[in-house]
């Protein structure tokens, strides 16, 4: 069965998809990331969509399941790379993707990650002694 390749850098997930997307694939790489999240303790989740010039209702209804899925496991996603074509398209179904947090490129994903992890990590220590 082709597979979606989910790699680890430190605790975060590094998917990037290379391939048309469809629908049996998409539900396939939603089971590994959860899987690698439970497995690896991962904290954070980064999926490049570059390479896709069509995403449709199934597939971006996929992506916000993949963030919220993540998001109850204790993981923040950002996916990256969205084409403008892509996020036309998306728009015009109607659909927000709640919860998905996007960055053009995945340097910018990957800062709004350690930005998102670290602030989890650090909770409430940044709030100023009360003495």
């Amino acid at each position: 069965m082709e597979r979606i390749p989910v790699l680890r850098m430190g605790s975060l997930l590094l998917i990037t998809i290379q391939v048309d997307m469809h629908d049996k694939l998409a539900l396939q790489l939603q089971d590994d990331v959860t899987q690698r999240i439970a497995d690896w303790g991962s904290t954070g989740v980064l999926i490049d969509i570059s390479s896709l010039e069509i995403v449709d209702s199934f597939i971006g209804r996929m992506l916000a399941n993949i963030a919220a899925m993540s998001r109850v496991l204790g993981a923040e996603t950002v996916v990256v790379g969205m084409q403008p074509a892509v996020a036309i398209t998306l728009v015009e179904l109607g659909m927000s993707l709640p919860g998905v947090r996007t960055a053009l490129s995945v340097e910018a994903g990957m800062e709004l990650l350690y930005g998102a992890v670290s602030g989890l990590q650090s909770g409430s220590d940044n709030e100023p002694d009360q003495d």
